[in-house]
């Protein structure tokens, strides 16, 4: 573990986490709502710095990033924990652990494997990797210093501070944008749509990092005609026509089943909403057809 960043000890007595909006108010012995941002007396620790939960070798197109380093090899891994509370998560077990939990590996560790493995670039992944900043950085440093790139694969939703820090050593991002109302945000991910787009906004216009988009279409929840027309004017207008858009097909998870798997017609509805507004690269993932 390590002193976590982007805190403060308020005049009550709780240390405010500043690394996302949600600004968690911690007491001694306590944590926020990531679970692996920890209060140990006077200070914030960072209590997941070290530990994976799942390291392996994939395609970087698996991300999904289909404009970066194509047919390259990225070594994925991440730790337990997340900012948001989305009960339809891919990755629930490890995103809404309910306690810390890990096998101990070093920066170097990770980036001699992934080295030994013939990647090209290391992936934050699995769980929600800004909660985990401190560790992802160190490692992207030492990444960088063996001539391996760096892949945040983030739901956006952070502070301007840590984020300016975040992406200074990432070199491509895939965010998920989860949905276009504040409505979807509020009920479904126990956050705001705000900052999510500013992170976007940021990235795009005030980096160098590459950037991809995922929407995860489930239906009847953010899959209508109206939701996706809007949402990628957005993304023509605040961000170009030539960022990388994946639609990608929900399928029920054990602790939540309000929602049936999304069915292909939703997702060709979608990419041809996209190209009309002028999206220029749109992908479908989670369905077996070449699109």
């Amino acid at each position: 573990m390590k002193t976590a960043l982007y805190s403060q000890m308020n005049p009550d007595g709780l240390i405010e986490c500043a690394l996302c909006p949600r600004h968690c108010r911690i007491a001694d012995g306590k944590h926020g709502a990531c679970l692996i941002r920890q209060r140990r007396g006077g200070k914030l620790i960072a209590a997941s710095y070290g530990l994976i939960c799942g390291m392996a070798v994939d395609p970087i197109e698996k991300k999904p990033l289909y404009h970066f380093l194509p047919g390259s090899k990225t070594l994925s891994f991440g730790t337990v924990g997340c900012n948001l509370t989305c009960a339809f998560c891919q990755n629930f077990h490890l995103s809404h652990a309910v306690e810390l939990q890990g096998t101990p590996i070093t920066s170097k560790e990770i980036a001699d494997a992934a080295i030994r493995h013939a990647c090209a670039s290391v992936a934050f992944t699995y769980n929600e990797p800004t909660v985990f900043l401190e560790f992802a950085v160190d490692t992207a440093k030492v990444c960088h210093a063996q001539g391996l790139k760096t892949v945040a694969v983030t739901n956006g939703w952070i502070e301007p501070e840590p984020r300016r820090e975040f992406y200074s050593h990432m070199d491509a991002a895939n965010v998920d944008l989860k949905a276009f109302t504040d409505r979807f945000y509020q009920k479904l991910c126990g956050a705001t749509l705000q900052p999510v787009l500013d992170t976007l906004m940021y990235i795009r216009h005030e980096t160098d990092v590459h950037l991809e988009v995922t929407t995860l279409l489930i239906p009847g929840k953010n899959d209508s005609p109206a939701e996706i027309d809007a949402m990628t004017k957005w993304a023509v207008t605040h961000l170009g026509p030539d960022v990388p858009w994946h639609f990608s097909a929900y399928r029920p998870v054990p602790e939540w089943n309000e929602a049936p798997p999304t069915p292909l017609e939703s997702l060709l509805q979608a990419k041809s909403i996209a190209e009309h507004n002028g999206l220029q690269y749109v992908y479908l993932g989670n369905v077996h057809i070449a699109v």
